[in-house]
């Protein structure tokens, strides 16, 4: 039985032609090497798998062959090239710092570092995860990496470049390798896939190299797996499956439901996603990427840079013709908002939910920007019925019995009052009216415009009687469940205020005395819902009820109430309030909270 050998391995790669997505490294040790401009340390640092080891080995190779090719590449034909691929080399010594991390261990390289080369001109020292060195280690390497013998090169390798001493950086030639791009792994994936005689779906290699962040040894690891899973046919589906990927389907299917405006099968796909074990940080993440994949699609210029098979792409850009772009950026908006604040929230889920319903209501008036929101953590306002205007006439007498209050013989006119016949005299001339007339009016003293008290009472019973008199509704009396049909038959003729509709159809009234209910809701979100549309529910109660006197109270449960935490300086004024000696410390010492 052959000996297995993983991809990684396998097809690394052992010329720089080969080296996959860092052409600009390459090229520029491949012209220090021809330019004979070779430095006596380099230090490469990159993300994991994207060839900083690999480059290093090349490198050292190259610099050492004995007949190099015309594009300046090994032969692989000479006597140090056939050590190097045999691993018999005595002039490339590699030290992994993360084992090898003392300063015992620095001294023994230090003593080998003397000795020149038997075969060829250099001697090649890769220092693997050299940011794992003590600081100890790293002051006993200095004066060697500084000035070392002629035909010594140190090639250190790290991916935490930070974490190494500016004393070392400063003696080095930094080279930064950059992560993988997809379509460079997707490519790569391809001619693996061709030589092992494997079929691949090219939205199933996307996906892969979309896992693997830009790292070409974690894409030829999840690749190998996935050979052994699918027994080498690698589908989009089976990889979705192993790798525990959320689909584009869940995307696709939130976003038909958002812009269709419907927050129940929005909620139960939401739930759906929950119930395969996705956290909700990883749900609004994708579907914060998801809008900017659809915005970028809107564009067919732009459409190239999302790197996903064709036929998704295709999807993605009919989907896009349905959005307009006001509506891309405020769920942008909203989904990044909703991430940020994920982390401190304690009912994360609730934070899901409620970002869902505001993405839900946005296709109701997409031409809203994100400024024109005063504050994006509240939802949007249910539409109120719009209220009857006070008529013309009624604004008419009120400017009259301002103007003649106003006047020097306000109490003989205002005993008399002017006949309809004076109207239009008055009308005719060309006065403007003034404007602080409304608030002269209230100023008025009772005696001064005439009126008795007596006649005032009397004023004020003819106005009761009417209000009796309008009573259509009458007193009939009802049973919870009469209350309860009601309220759910205003709740189902709701069609545009789709959140007072949830919020109704969760929370039902409860019957206290014979005219008064009360509605328990859990969020003082829901309680501001009812509150806001409070008179329009009481008179479709009323009239429905046949009872005029129909009241209605709101509370929050006190288990289930839901409060807001509290910041660093919330916390400190209700300790101030208990103890004001705390204020005076903090006055004294200057302190400032974060």
């Amino acid at each position: 039985m052959d000996n297995y050998i993983v991809s990684a391995r396998k097809y690394r790669p052992s010329t720089f032609r080969s080296v996959v997505g860092q052409e600009a490294l390459t090229t520029t040790l491949k012209n220090a090497i021809i330019n004979n401009k070779l430095a006596h340390a380099y230090l490469f640092s990159g993300p994991r798998g994207v060839g900083k080891t690999t480059c290093a080995r090349i490198f050292a190779k190259t610099i050492n062959c004995f007949h190099p090719t015309a594009d300046h590449e090994a032969c692989n034909v000479c006597e140090s090239c056939v050590a190097f691929n045999e691993q018999r080399s005595y002039n490339i010594h590699e030290l992994d710092a993360a084992s090898n991390n003392g300063v015992d261990d620095i001294r023994a390289l230090i003593e080998q570092v003397r000795i020149p080369p038997q075969i060829g001109k250099y001697k090649v020292y890769i220092i693997d995860e050299v940011h794992m060195l003590s600081t100890s280690a790293f002051n006993s390497f200095l004066k060697t990496l500084e000035e070392p013998p002629a035909h010594a090169i140190f090639i250190l390798a790290t991916t935490e470049k930070h974490k190494i001493i500016p004393t070392i950086l400063s003696r080095c030639q930094v080279y930064d390798f950059n992560r993988i791009s997809i379509s460079d792994i997707v490519h790569h994936l391809e001619y693996v896939a061709e030589q092992e005689n494997v079929k691949a779906e090219t939205e199933a290699l996307n996906i892969i190299a979309q896992k693997a962040d830009g790292g070409m040894r974690d894409a030829l690891s999840i690749f190998d797996q996935m050979v052994s899973y699918t027994g080498g046919n690698i589908t989009y589906s089976a990889v979705i499956d192993t790798l525990n990927v959320l689909d584009y389907e869940y995307y696709f299917k939130l976003t038909d439901t958002i812009l269709a405006g419907n927050v129940v099968d929005c909620l139960l796909i939401i739930n759906d996603i929950y119930n395969r074990g996705f956290e909700g940080q990883y749900i609004i993440g994708g579907l914060a990427s998801h809008f900017r994949d659809l915005l970028v699609c809107k564009d067919s210029r732009s459409a190239q840079l999302f790197q996903v098979g064709s036929s998704i792409r295709n999807r993605y850009i009919e989907t896009a013709k349905r959005c307009s772009n006001e509506f891309l950026y405020q769920a942008i908006d909203m989904a990044n908002t909703c991430d940020l604040n994920y982390r401190a929230s304690k009912n994360k889920r609730l934070l899901v939910e409620l970002t869902m319903i505001r993405l839900c209501q946005l296709i109701e008036n997409p031409t809203e920007t994100t400024l024109d929101r005063k504050d994006d953590s509240t939802l949007k306002p249910i539409k109120k019925p719009e209220q009857p205007a006070a008529t013309t006439t009624t604004s008419q007498s009120e400017a009259k019995a301002t103007t003649y209050a106003s006047t020097p013989n306000v109490k003989n006119k205002m005993q008399e009052p002017p006949s309809e016949e004076k109207e239009p005299n008055t009308a005719s001339k060309n006065i403007p009216p003034k404007k602080e007339a409304p608030l002269k009016k209230r100023t008025v003293s009772i005696n001064e415009m005439g009126i008795s008290i007596s006649e005032l009472k009397n004023e004020n019973k003819k106005e009761n009687t009417s209000e009796l008199n309008n009573k259509k509704n009458g007193s009939k009396p009802f049973t919870e469940e009469n209350l309860i049909n009601a309220w759910k038959a205003y709740a189902d003729a709701l069609t545009e205020e789709k959140l007072l509709k949830n919020t109704m159809s969760l929370y039902l009234p409860k019957l206290l005395a014979e005219t008064l209910f009360e509605v328990e809701v859990n969020t003082e979100i829901n309680k501001h819902y009812l509150e806001d549309n409070s008179a329009s529910i009481l008179a479709y109660l009323r009239e429905k009820l046949q009872n005029d006197d129909v009241t209605m109270t709101i509370k929050i449960a006190e288990g289930n109430a839901i409060k807001k935490p509290l910041t660093s300086r919330e916390i400190f004024d209700e300790m101030v309030k208990q103890n004001s000696s705390l204020q005076k410390l903090s006055d004294e010492f200057g302190l400032e909270l974060s």
